[in-house]
């Protein structure tokens, strides 16, 4: 059967680094406080010159290089974004012209911080039913356009990046044992939307509008809701959290992530960590922390890793996959 392979990833982030004290300066918070609660240190912030394309294109190329490919062997853009240029076209198809790319076709995904594992899903679909052979794929954001920077209960958790992955068509025997993607789960409940939202777009206000969030109300619902999905990849590839090498989970809050995975019994060795130095990125933060990890070889060829994410909507989903 056909599979689709991770062929290359690559991550791009802004120049500007914000800290927990630089925080300090704008909101009423502190230091201790966010780390207490998020386990955030610092995040990145874009520039005026920086854009959720010009970042995501700069993670696709980084991607492209890594899997030794150019934008001609590409066959399908997609990027996951709530962030995106403009309200059309598509980000993905800017990214599409930057990369010099006229062939092929591009769309964008929108499921928010769960955007990127929707997006595999996606292309894997598209891979396994014979109508692309290789697709980008890339999460990308600059949230800091849509925060609220008099809100200190959501502006410290925000940061701005793109990460990206390639994957390819491979033949495989239909067993876990296979190389690529294995399986994919995707929920959403839109019966949540006011918990986690941004209150304004062209169709209600005309305005681009601010993240509004109830910050206890989806906690109480993120670990119920990814062990869910995590689970029923397992007992659909007939695998166990034991037979797992690595979880990269969408990095909102340490506290989140620790609580899953305590829930499913995965060793904490196990997590691919980087809401210290990234915060929650949205879409963007599973595809920074596959690079990160892989980047410096503890992701390795034919380890087991489960991607997992839960956004606004509400959305989640997981997918499983080898690498």
């Amino acid at each position: 059967m056909i599979r689709s392979v991770v062929r290359g990833f690559g991550a791009a982030l802004p120049k500007r680094v914000m800290t927990n004290r630089d925080m300090e300066a704008i909101v009423d918070t502190s230091d201790d406080w966010i780390v207490q609660r998020t386990g955030i240190r610092q995040r990145y912030i874009a520039g005026d010159d920086e854009t959720t394309a010009s970042l995501g294109e700069a993670a696709a190329r980084a991607a492209l290089a890594n899997g030794g490919l150019t934008p001609a062997d590409i066959d399908l853009v997609i990027c996951a974004t709530s962030t995106p240029d403009n309200t059309f076209p598509a980000t993905s198809v800017n990214i599409q012209n930057r990369l010099g790319m006229s062939h092929g076709f591009a769309f964008d995904v929108q499921a928010v911080c769960t955007g990127f594992v929707y997006a595999v899903t996606t292309a894997d679909a598209y891979i396994r039913g014979g109508l692309a052979k290789r697709v980008l794929v890339i999460g990308a954001e600059t949230f800091s356009r849509i925060l609220d920077w008099n809100d200190r209960t959501t502006c410290v958790l925000f940061g701005d990046g793109a990460g990206a992955i390639v994957l390819e068509a491979a033949e495989g025997e239909g067993t876990s044992a296979d190389r690529g993607v294995l399986t994919a789960h995707l929920r959403s409940d839109g019966s949540h939307k006011d918990k986690l939202y941004v209150d304004g777009g062209p169709s209600s206000t005309g305005t681009v509008g601010k993240l509004r969030m109830e910050g206890r109300e989806v906690f109480k619902y993120a670990v119920g809701m990814i062990t869910d999905v995590i689970q029923a990849a397992f007992d659909s590839t007939g695998t166990t959290a034991e037979d797992l090498d690595w979880l990269v989970p969408h990095q909102a809050n340490r506290r989140i992530i620790d609580g899953s995975a305590k829930k499913l019994n995965i060793d904490a060795e196990k997590i691919v960590i980087t809401v210290d130095l990234h915060g929650n990125t949205s879409a963007a933060s599973i595809p920074l922390a596959l690079a990160t990890a892989a980047g410096d070889g503890r992701i390795k060829k034919g380890d087991l890793v489960m991607l997992e994410a839960m956004g606004g909507g509400f959305t989640w989903g997981a997918v499983l996959l080898r690498w």
